[in-house]
C-alpha cells in the first residue's frame, strides 16, 4: 500500500489521513510536531489510553468534550478527581464512558504528580526515551519498537495504567519523538525542522 496520497490542496499527504476531513488538519499541524508541554503530553497519553481498541477519529471527534470532561487535561486537577468524579463521569455521553479507562487516567495523573516531582517535568522525563535515528525507519512501519518498550515498561513500573508498548509507540509517533510521516508526505520536512531546532527538555 502506496503511504503517500494526493490531499485536496494538490500536495501528497500521508495516505491516513486522507478521506475524514478532520484528519488533515490534525495531520499537517499537529501530528510528528515534538511538544514540550506537560499538559499536551498528559493528554495524549490520556486519550491513547481511551483509544485503545478504538479507532483515532472516535477519539479525535470527542477531543473538545474530553478536555472539558477532564479539566483541560489538567493533571494537577485531575489526581484529585474523587468518585464523585468518576460517576460524573461515566455518565458524561460525550466521551468515551468505560470506567475502567476512567479511572486509569485518574490514576495516572497522580503518577504524572510523582514523575515532575522527580523529574521537573513529564516532558524530561518522556523524552529521556527519545529512540535513536533510524530505530522507526522506514516510516509506518512499526507499531512498537524498543524505545516504546522501555517507556512502557517504565511507566508500569511506576504505577500507569493502559500504557502498552503499541500505545505508548502512537504516542510517541504522534507527540514527535521521531518523525513518522512518510517520505513523500509534504508536511515531513516541516516536521523535521521542527525536531532539528526543538530544545530537548
Amino acid at each position: 500500500m502506496t503511504q503517500t496520497a494526493l490531499a485536496p490542496d494538490g500536495q501528497p499527504r500521508c495516505t491516513w489521513c486522507i478521506g475524514y476531513d478532520p484528519f488533515l488538519p490534525y495531520h499537517d499541524n499537529e501530528w510528528g510536531f515534538p511538544v514540550g508541554n506537560d499538559i499536551r503530553l498528559f493528554e495524549k497519553l490520556c486519550l491513547e489510553s481511551f483509544q485503545s481498541g478504538l479507532s483515532w477519529r472516535t477519539i479525535l471527534d470527542k477531543r473538545e468534550n474530553f478536555r472539558a470532561a477532564f479539566a483541560g487535561f489538567d493533571f494537577n486537577i485531575m489526581a484529585g478527581f474523587t468518585e464523585t468524579d468518576v460517576e460524573r463521569l461515566v455518565q458524561d455521553k460525550g466521551i468515551i464512558r468505560h470506567r475502567g479507562k476512567i479511572n486509569a487516567v485518574i490514576n495516572n495523573a497522580a503518577r504524572a504528580q510523582e514523575i515532575v516531582a522527580e523529574f521537573g517535568s513529564l516532558a524530561r522525563f518522556i523524552w529521556s526515551y527519545e529512540p535513536p535515528e533510524g530505530e522507526t525507519d522506514p516510516p509506518q512501519s512499526l507499531t512498537m519498537s524498543p524505545a516504546s518498550h522501555a517507556l512502557s515498561k517504565e511507566m508500569k513500573k511506576r504505577g500507569w495504567k493502559f500504557v502498552g508498548p503499541t500505545t505508548i509507540f502512537a504516542f510517541m509517533q504522534s507527540m514527535g519523538l521521531f518523525n513518522d510521516h512518510a517520505y513523500g508526505c509534504s508536511v515531513r520536512p516541516a516536521v523535521t525542522a521542527a525536531r532539528q531546532s526543538f530544545a530537548r527538555p
